[in-house]
């Protein structure tokens, strides 16, 4: 399993100290599986099923589904738009049968972007969303974890396609930073990642809120504070309650620390 997801993806992932992390082989596999979906600023995750910061991952993708327009056309940039909001929709969702059966429109619409035109960035990133979903839709799994290498090939050739696709970077980024090593995880590489979302989109809530944590485990308290705070700001000023929630979560934790 180490091998095929390390040479699915592009780039080599190292992992991130955590003192609150499983260990062992076991342990390293639930960490791996609950950062699949790195994305409500971003896209996986929906509230009921997240466990702790590792939720965060939720954060990478959705910030982006939130902002496609409510009209899609059948072009292959609006075939991805309706698919992303067939993950969006999926996420809110209360019923788990609701949930799979936007995964399930989302992925199929996202699977015929990628037919139309294999080389729109946003195809591969929408089809990352909702078969990540899908894969985590009972919660942690093997299964879950099995669909690793086929979702980080997915964000890869959104990057490889658009370098500054900054929800695709974003997605990247917390994966590569909540990841254990064992499973690709470089926090390293992954905070390079964020920092340069925050250039291409000052407004990434979850990027701010991850690099602030990152921060905190270096010691470095002032900038963690700093990052938090500012990622509540913009949760209050946009009305994004999820969000507000978790920039609160992440300032209390700083603030016992």
């Amino acid at each position: 399993m180490q091998w095929s997801v390390q040479n699915r993806t592009s780039a080599a992932m190292p992992r991130q100290a955590d003192a609150t992390s499983p260990t062992g082989c076991a342990g390293g596999a639930a960490l791996a599986v609950s950062t699949l979906t790195a994305w409500r600023g971003s896209c996986i995750i929906p509230p009921p099923m997240r466990s702790g910061p590792l939720a965060l991952v939720a954060a990478a993708v959705l910030a982006a589904a939130s902002a496609v327009p409510a009209r899609a056309t059948e072009s292959t940039q609006g075939l991805a738009q309706q698919a992303l909001e067939e993950c969006t929709r999926g996420r809110e969702a209360a019923a788990r049968a609701e949930r799979v059966r936007h995964f399930e429109a989302g992925l199929a619409i996202a699977e015929r972007a990628v037919r139309a035109n294999p080389r729109n960035a946003d195809a591969y990133f929408a089809r990352f969303c909702n078969k990540g979903e899908l894969a985590r839709i009972d919660g942690e799994s093997v299964g879950a974890l099995i669909a690793l290498g086929d979702l980080m090939e997915d964000l890869d050739r959104s990057i490889a396609l658009e370098p500054n696709n900054a929800k695709a970077l974003a997605s990247k980024g917390i994966m590569l930073i909540r990841l254990p090593r064992l499973f690709g995880g470089d926090a390293a590489a992954g905070e390079a990642m964020l920092r340069r979302v925050l250039e291409l989109d000052p407004n990434a809530v979850s990027s701010r809120l991850v690099l602030a944590e990152r921060c905190d485990e270096r010691g470095e308290h002032d900038e963690a504070m700093g990052l938090a705070r500012r990622a509540l700001e913009i949760a209050t000023a946009e009305r994004k309650h999820a969000q507000i929630a978790e920039a609160e979560g992440v300032l209390a934790k700083l603030g016992n620390d």
